[in-house]
């Protein structure tokens, strides 16, 4: 089965692709193929092994029985997906939702890869997912879930081969449980097998906050160079949790105005700044933003069209389209989610002046803090918060200053920018260790 993608004013290549995707509907990794292409000129001579950048090294699908609350037997979609290995372990986070499908984790997983090779952790890529609802389960059935799809995946993962995480609809207690059900099935505690844990069980200080201090970060650092003062600067969010809500609050606390925000609750405004502290402390107790006193209704897609300079799409992916990004008045996009901006999407921003941040150097924090995490267990030896955070933001600053050169020798897009650095590390590591046998 073969397809054919490309991208405004670029050449269409044709891909050839797996039997159990659609070339009609390829969802995100469709997105994910168009940018390889965009990077693959700059490639030079590690050319030659593009294509596997667009094959996942591994797919475990896996049926997911459990015992509800009522007696009944319900089974549920799970997968893992190891994208790429040349570099290290498989590293990527774990989510449960509705709408997962094959597609968006293999998407998901090539784009830990990229992740990973850019803050230059050594990790390979790797993701995966429920297709589930976790709202509508109680605890108990949760907890089952969470431990069968554990066992299942279990022939592929572990703290050397490839090391799951929290992300969206999973926590501290989801890893926990992972880490358990794992342990018990190999007969000893095994900590390493996932980050993002409970700082009980092996998990670092500083890691529910890393994704969006990293987020913050990085977007200091662009801010600076376009010119772009954080005091007063305007800001609007999309989603309003562990990325969000961390990035919001560091922007705030810097002089930043938070003026709009939107998740599944819905969307709010003020002209002035939103109470951020406040809106923290509402989206916790009652698990939105919607519903929230001190703002006004606004309405989801205007939101879009909010007069700010920075704007944070920190949900889920394919949320800013070629039927919205004409609407984004801000100077500057950092995205906090993976995969939030479509290709088209992105030219509509690069015509309009739009410095776009692209997920895979901006949302890097947390899986750098995990790579923390996950050294910390093996020697069994913790560092403090402050020596954490000290550390990420080394770590992050120096990967978006060799990406921002990389950009401006190249006269490309940060996301190219951040693909050539990425892809280079990888591709470099797999012609290293040629081919086996």
């Amino acid at each position: 089965m073969s397809n054919t993608t490309g991208t405004p004013g670029s050449i269409a290549t044709a891909h050839t692709l797996p039997s159990y995707l659609d070339a009609s509907h390829l969802g995100p990794w469709g997105n994910y193929l168009q940018q390889v292409d965009r990077v693959t000129p700059y490639l030079g001579s590690l050319a030659r092994w593009v294509e596997t950048l667009k094959r996942p090294k591994r797919i475990l699908i896996v049926d997911v029985p459990i015992e509800m609350d009522n007696g009944a037997i319900a089974h549920f979609e799970g997968y893992r997906v190891q994208h790429n290995t040349s570099r290290g372990p498989g590293k990527g986070g774990v989510r449960f939702h509705q709408d997962v499908t094959l597609s968006e984790v293999m998407a998901l997983s090539a784009w830990m890869s990229v992740k990973n090779a850019a803050v230059n952790v050594p990790y390979g890529g790797a993701k995966g997912g429920i297709r589930v609802d976790p709202r509508k389960l109680s605890m108990g059935e949760l907890e089952r879930l969470t431990r069968r799809y554990t066992s299942e995946i279990g022939i592929i993962i572990g703290p050397s081969k490839d090391i799951p995480a929290p992300d969206v609809n999973t926590n501290g207690q989801i890893m926990a449980w992972m880490m358990d059900t794992y342990s018990m099935n190999v007969g000893e505690t095994a900590t390493g097998v996932v980050t993002g844990k409970p700082v009980d069980l092996g998990g670092s200080l500083g890691r529910n906050e890393a994704t969006g201090r990293g987020v913050y970060t990085v977007g200091v650092e662009a801010a600076h160079h376009i010119g772009l003062k954080i005091e007063g600067a305007r800001l609007a969010v999309q989603g309003f949790g562990n990325v969000g809500g961390t990035a919001a609050r560091l922007f705030a606390e810097a002089g930043a105005h938070v003026v709009a925000v939107q998740d599944h609750t819905g969307s709010l405004y003020r002209d002035g700044g939103l109470d951020v502290p406040a809106l923290l402390a509402h989206v916790k107790e009652t698990g939105g933003v919607g519903g929230f006193a001190g703002a006004d209704r606004l309405d989801n897609d205007a939101f879009w069209g909010v007069d700010c300079d920075i704007l944070i799409p920190a949900a889920l992916e394919t949320q800013i389209t070629a039927t919205n990004a004409g609407k984004i008045q801000a100077r500057l996009v950092i995205e906090g989610a993976n995969g939030p901006t479509t290709p088209e999407a992105d030219d509509i921003l690069h015509d309009k002046g739009v410095l776009v941040l692209p997920d895979v150097i901006a949302n890097a924090g947390g899986v750098t803090v995990s790579y923390f995490e996950w050294v910390q267990d093996f020697s069994s030896f913790f560092w403090s918060e402050d020596e954490i955070n000290a550390r990420l933001v080394r770590i992050m600053k120096d990967a978006f200053a060799g990406i921002w050169q990389v950009a401006q020798e190249h006269k490309v897009s940060l996301r190219t920018a951040t693909f050539i650095v990425a892809c280079t590390r990888i591709l470099h590591a797999r012609e290293m260790r040629g081919l086996y046998p």
